[in-house]
């Protein structure tokens, strides 16, 4: 007994005569974490993407776009990489590239990235990305071509610079709520004003993730809203209502990083919308509700990442014949006339169409706080129905990794319209999506949980 004793008091001098060693192992409890911004705004005047009605490339800017780069570590020294970007999308061509070059450079897993998207609808064209809708003539593909490979370059360099300035964090998460999001397929954006009530599902949670120095002082706030970036519509590029939002919160809090990532908003616009001032007011109405979190309880997460990710194939359904097109191509106008006739020159040219699609799926585990991130554009009832298994304060991200098209559910696909069936012409499908997608990717991120032995309270 005496021997345990006097074995504590040794063990307890020591430290105290050693802060740097008793600093050193408190360091290695604790969570790290750099991040790092670049301006990615264009410097020639290319296309904008995410409208087909713009008959012109950009004329000018509103403010600079961003690729902002958030790297964590935790106590075990597992690292992780989050990217949010002012772009309407990412192809999969582009994503796998960006993705390989940070493997390669970084030693990171897909499963320790996430790329997301904000959706502006202010940002560039890339290359593969909706090329059909928009008039791009050869000096216009050369220009985007040449954009793409500067991306990707600023994209690596960020990365670096965030995984190069790491320091010891405290990381803390909590959901705040704002509802200027519309559900589109349910509420006629011609009559809104005069409408006295909202039809329709929307999730106006805004998650927040808050990390602060060991002084207290806030590095980086991460904060998402599931709502289409589409308040403006001109020829000038912009984050949109998000892009504003990050710019009030960085003018709020000097010397954080603000990024904004985009939810299941497949199915949400804000409404009404189409100005300059109702993007700005957004966004600040956004800023608000990050900053309603910070002046809560947040609650704190404990130094402990873990990552899993996942390709599931999700299928389409057969492809129409030759003279289906051709009596689509002959009735339709615009992107749906466009897309028979491309349809039909791949057949001409002994093309085959794909019947599946390799689907992203990504969990992550910060402490308590659980993290989904999802592929293309999944309509707000993905968010809706995890958050049903996984508890309200799930965060979800979509639009992350590969935007190749919208995500509807199986509802909306027998309803059909835009989400369900006609925009995955926009985006060059040879077919609409099963109504089996949406069990294959529910059961999918439940398949990433129980990898990662997340508790699922419904499954209990």
């Amino acid at each position: 007994m005496k021997h345990f004793l006097s074995s504590i008091v040794i063990f307890s001098l020591f430290i105290l005569s050693n802060p740097a060693s008793a600093e050193k192992n408190n360091e290695e409890l604790t969570w790290k974490a750099g991040v790092a911004s670049v301006i990615i705004t264009p410097e020639q005047s290319i296309w904008m993407a995410g409208f087909a009605h713009r008959t012109s490339p950009a004329s000018g800017k509103l403010h600079d776009l961003w690729v902002k780069a958030l790297a964590i570590e935790d106590a075990s020294g597992k690292q992780a990489v989050l990217l949010t970007s002012d772009l309407s999308g990412i192809p999969k061509s582009i994503s796998d590239s960006i993705r390989n070059r940070i493997e390669r450079k970084f030693k990171l897993s897909r499963s320790q990235i996430i790329f997301n998207t904000s959706h502006t609808h202010s940002g560039p064209v890339l290359v593969d990305a909706l090329w059909d809708l928009y008039p791009l003539n050869d000096e216009q593909k050369l220009k985007i071509t040449s954009y793409t490979k500067t991306l990707e370059i600023k994209i690596e360099s960020v990365v670096r610079k965030a995984l190069a300035s790491m320091k010891p964090v405290d990381i803390s998460s909590q959901n705040g709520i704002t509802r200027f999001a519309v559900n589109r397929r349910n509420n006629i954006e011609s009559t809104i004003n005069a409408q006295t009530d909202l039809k329709g599902p929307s999730d106006y949670a805004v998650p927040v993730i808050k990390l602060s120095d060991k002084k207290g002082k806030i590095i980086a706030l991460v904060f998402g809203y599931a709502c289409h970036n589409t308040v403006l519509h001109g020829n000038e590029w912009s984050g949109d209502y998000a892009g504003y939002a990050q710019i009030a919160l960085e003018k709020e809090h000097p010397g954080t990083t603000a990024m904004f990532f985009q939810g299941c908003g497949g199915n949400q616009n804000a409404l009404p919308r189409k100005t300059v001032p109702l993007a700005t007011h957004y966004g600040k109405e956004l800023a608000l509700a990050v900053d309603a979190v910070l002046e809560g309880e947040m609650k704190i997460l404990e130094p402990q990442l873990s990552t899993a990710y996942s390709e599931v194939s999700i299928e389409l359904e057969k492809a129409p014949n030759k003279v289906e097109l051709l009596a689509i191509a002959s009735k339709e106008t615009g992107y749906i006339k466009n897309w028979a006739l491309n349809m039909i020159k791949k057949a001409d040219q002994g093309n085959t169409f794909i019947s599946t699609y390799p689907y992203p799926v990504q969990f992550w585990q910060l402490g308590n706080q659980s993290l989904v991130a999802l592929g293309g554009e999944p309509v707000i009832d993905y968010a809706i129905n995890l958050k049903k298994i996984f508890g309200p304060n799930l965060f979800v991200m979509g639009y992350s990794n590969d935007v190749m098209a919208y995500i509807p559910t199986a509802e909306i696909i027998r309803e059909g319209g835009y989400e369900g069936h006609t925009s995955q012409m926009a985006f060059g499908m040879p077919a609409k999506w099963k109504e089996s997608i949406e069990p294959t990717i529910m059961k999918e991120v439940i398949i990433l949980a129980k990898k990662l032995r997340i508790v699922i309270p419904e499954l209990k």
